[in-house]
């Protein structure tokens, strides 16, 4: 049987049998009171305040020091000051409890992918290109991002990143319909 300081040693160090032994000494009490406690937001249950506070336990179990006893106290310290900052929070907010039958069908909010996906002539102009390039026009010229973010999404560098658009761009203007614009070639120095 080891000691209450052990038992917290353990958690330290990430011993799963000494979590249990944490959870299982406090866990219920924990529960129980939070659940006496108002949260504020009708949308927080005490088993969520209860859960994100485990989770900020085992984040900051590394600057706790003492025995289990001392561990009840820490960790109902760390409850309240997550309850008093959910309390805070749906102060601003202000959630209320709503019978799920008197809202109505949410409404579908029409979003700009909406109108790029209803578009059949960018699904097909898309799908005409390699999947590298079609890829990479996407995620710039559909969707809008940078080129550092599509980058990382796509794993590849700024510089082929740049490298493909530049060439799934040449190739959707020579699959486009209608006349096309040669005026933005350079005409050679003399």
């Amino acid at each position: 049987m080891s000691s209450d300081d052990e038992v917290v040693a353990a958690a330290k160090r990430g011993d799963a049998e000494a979590w249990r032994a944490l959870y299982r000494d406090h866990a219920g009490r924990l529960l129980v009171w939070l659940s006496t406690r108002p949260s504020g937001d009708s949308a927080v249950t005490a088993e969520d305040l209860a859960a994100e506070t485990w989770l900020v336990a085992a984040e900051r179990i590394h600057s706790f020091t003492g025995t289990s006893a001392d561990f009840a106290g820490w960790l109902f310290g760390v409850a309240r000051n997550h309850g008093s900052n959910t309390h805070r929070r749906s102060l601003r907010r202000a959630t209320y409890a709503t019978d799920p039958h008197e809202i109505g069908e949410p409404g579908v909010v029409a979003g700009p992918e909406s109108s790029y996906a209803a578009q059949d002539w960018v699904v097909q102009a898309l799908g005409a290109l390699p999947p590298r390039e079609r890829d990479v026009v996407g995620c710039l010229d559909v969707v809008g991002l940078d080129v550092e973010t599509t980058a990382r999404a796509l794993g590849m560098s700024a510089v082929a990143v740049r490298v493909a658009r530049h060439r799934g761009l040449k190739r959707l203007r020579a699959l486009a319909p209608g006349p096309q614009d040669t005026s933005s070639e350079r005409s050679p120095a003399r």
